[in-house]
């Protein structure tokens, strides 16, 4: 039995050894395909006065591809997509929130030595467009508009080709209330900013690229 025991613990601290090797390896994949869904908090100021939509809403749906030009950097073409509606006190609306944005993404993991084995983190900050489309009888009150998103990811690394993560991010609406000419007294018009949180995957396209 001793021996037996002798056995598994040895095998434990080769499997445990094992991953901690594959978890310290630097992110080296040339071409991302990121996918999450989450949800977001559209900013007060956005609307017009007697208007406000919930606090948390859902659903935050991301979809990106990304190019790694070496380790530590790279960009980002990435599209998404938000929903929002009214709130309990608020006149009833409900819009549909599109965005494209191209990123640049810096991750300065290998620079941070506190942080965990098979964790990571990375910014992103880029210019995009916004586009704001209220659903049914508010349908004319359309609006497109420049924005800037940044924000905060973490990995985890689940094997060489998939990584779960989380990204909060901040949507700046590069415009204001004073560029809107309402059609239906402003009911259900957006110029404003966006909170979101969303959770999801990254999954590698290519091998390693920048090995040493």
């Amino acid at each position: 039995m001793q021996q037996y025991s002798k056995q598994y613990l040895v095998f434990f601290i080769v499997v445990l050894w094992t991953l901690n090797i594959n978890a310290q390896q630097r992110d080296k994949s040339k071409w991302k395909a990121l996918f999450s869904l989450g949800v977001n908090y559209p900013t007060t100021d956005g609307f017009v006065k007697g208007t406000y939509a919930k606090t948390v809403n859902f659903p935050t749906v991301n979809l990106g591809i990304q190019h790694m030009l070496k380790s530590q950097y790279g960009v980002r073409l990435d599209y998404g997509f938000n929903r929002f509606k009214n709130d309990k006190d608020s006149p009833e609306f409900k819009i549909n929130y599109s965005r494209i944005n191209a990123q640049f993404v810096y991750n300065p993991t290998e620079y941070l030595k506190f942080i965990p084995a098979r964790f990571s983190l990375a910014a992103h900050a880029g210019p995009g467009i916004s586009i704001v489309k209220p659903l049914g009888d508010l349908g004319d009150n359309k609006q497109t508009y420049l924005n800037l998103n940044m924000g905060l990811e973490l990995y985890y690394t689940i094997n060489e080709k998939v990584k779960i993560y989380t990204d909060m991010s901040y949507l700046y609406g590069l415009t204001s209330l004073d560029n809107y000419n309402p059609v239906i007294s402003g009911l259900g018009a957006f110029n404003g900013s966006v909170f979101n949180l969303t959770f999801g995957l990254v999954v590698s396209l290519s091998d390693c690229q920048f090995c040493d």
